[in-house]
């Protein structure tokens, strides 16, 4: 019998490592991107951007310019519950990560033991071992797989791509408590505001209370119109009286969001506030580097094609090297001698061929997990492109309406005026009068809502292009 040359033998392994190598290609595909068609039309807006550069690109410490409001962001940022626990979220995701880069390296365990077994004397060997061993063992197992169809490298790209989505879940909830932290601060100078409209509403009636009381032991009003007065008057005050809890609740629910107990809040003038020169939205496109969801999701994405990378390598044999050694023997003087030196090396290979449908399953589900991760990435984008379409369209309407508003009150002031001039000439009624009066006052607080829901807009318009994060 002729032995096989070992030119032969090298050339052999050779054409099954390439064998082998090739057919990863097959198993293990590399993620790309699926195609999108509706990234071009995700704004629903007349004059849709050409320029890439987007509001979201601005940092919060530019976009606020008031100093408590930066002040309480970093605070927030700093110190909100649901930040840290995001941080404490990427802290195990990182964990995995660094378990699924270690897959390459093998597996390597010590052990040492000492065994003590009491034979029968009428076995085999009771008599010969005069009825019991004692056996020392100090051993060590190497085990390494090779990544011949990827599954490994597969398992460790799924592992950074667990990571990076939660990095992005990380900045989604930082964009989201600005968002919060900024719209909760509006609010409160919006109520400040009505606050200080309602005082100066409150005076004026308290006033107006005494006169037509005045007016009435004097003979020229009735008692009706006394009694309209009081009524505008503590109409006014219980109004006074709902702004007040409403500010109460807003400073705990901004404290809340600081990730600190209930206190007074520091704040500026609603009056002093504009966001209006930030306004670009620049290309749909600048979503999907943008929207930390919108990241997430696609990293959710490439998570489940890894993972159906893994499901389909499970179907083929897998090659895997084994190895111990140490030392064992049945005197305890002699367990480190040279002679107790011992050595296992196996290398095998491992193909399922029934397993209960266990793989194939494994299969199935990781495709329909990898349809439903892709179905929910288009939706995310979809949802974004809804929200900074709504936030846009409301922002050019509050700002178109503030112009009406202004005229509104100019008008009221007006009437109320005429109506004062026109009753003490004895032209009109009191309860003209006081109809102008409380409209006066509904278009003041309206005007002031109005500057709020500009300003909430361009809040809401930054968090759904995915500013804050940066």
């Amino acid at each position: 019998m002729k032995l096989i040359k070992k030119p032969y033998i090298y050339r052999t392994a050779i054409v099954i490592i390439m064998a082998f190598t090739l057919q990863s290609c097959f198993v293990a595909k590399d993620y790309k991107r699926p195609e999108l068609e509706q990234t071009e039309n995700l704004f629903r807006t007349d004059n849709l951007a050409t320029d890439s550069m987007s509001m979201a690109d601005i940092s919060w410490t530019e976009l606020f310019s008031d100093s408590d409001l930066q002040k309480y962001i970093n605070e927030g940022l700093q110190n909100n519950l649901d930040i840290r626990t995001a941080i404490q979220q990427m802290t195990v995701a990182e964990a995995y990560m660094k378990q699924g880069k270690a897959g390459y390296l093998p597996s390597l365990s010590a052990n040492a033991s000492v065994t003590h077994q009491e034979l029968s004397k009428n076995s085999q060997f009771g008599s010969f071992f005069n009825g019991s061993i004692d056996q020392f063992e100090a051993t060590g197992n190497l085990s390494w797989e090779a990544d011949i169809w990827g599954k490994i490298r597969s398992n460790k790209r799924a592992g950074e791509a667990s990571y990076l989505q939660s990095v992005a879940a990380h900045k989604a909830v930082k964009t989201q408590l600005v968002s919060n932290i900024a719209s909760t601060y509006y609010q409160l100078l919006a109520l400040d505001a009505q606050l200080m409209v309602t005082q100066e509403t409150v005076v004026a009636r308290d006033s107006s209370v005494t006169t037509i009381q005045a007016l009435k032991e004097a003979g020229q009003e009735t008692q009706v119109a006394v009694d309209q007065n009081i009524a505008q008057y503590n109409n006014a005050k219980a109004l006074l009286i709902d702004i007040q809890v409403e500010i109460f609740r807003t400073e705990n629910l901004l404290n809340l969001l600081l990730g600190r107990p209930a206190q007074p809040i520091e704040r500026g003038d609603i009056d002093n506030q504009s966001l209006e020169s930030y306004i670009k939205v620049g290309v749909p496109a600048t979503l999907l580097s943008n929207r930390p969801d919108v990241i997430a999701s696609e990293y959710s994405l490439i998570e489940a094609f890894e993972m159906t990378n893994v499901a389909r390598s499970n179907f083929y044999p897998s090659l895997t090297l084994t190895g111990s050694g140490g030392f064992q023997s049945l005197e305890f003087d002699k367990w480190f001698n040279a002679n107790s030196l011992f050595t296992n090396l196996v290398g095998g290979v491992a193909q399922p061929i029934f397993n209960k449908r266990k793989f194939k399953t494994q299969h199935e589900v990781a495709l329909a997990q990898q349809e439903q991760a892709l179905l929910n990435f288009k939706n995310t984008l979809l949802v974004a492109g809804n929200e900074v379409s709504n936030a846009l369209y409301a922002y050019n309407a509050e700002t178109e309406k503030f112009e009406y508003r202004i005229k509104e009150v100019e008008a009221l002031r007006n009437a109320e005026n005429n109506s004062e001039e026109l009753l003490a000439n004895g032209y009109a009624n009191y309860l003209d009068l006081l109809t102008a009066r409380q409209s006066a006052l509904n278009a003041e607080l309206n005007v002031i809502d109005n500057k709020l829901q500009q300003l909430l807009s361009v809040v809401n318009l930054y968090e759904a292009l995915g500013g804050g994060w940066k």
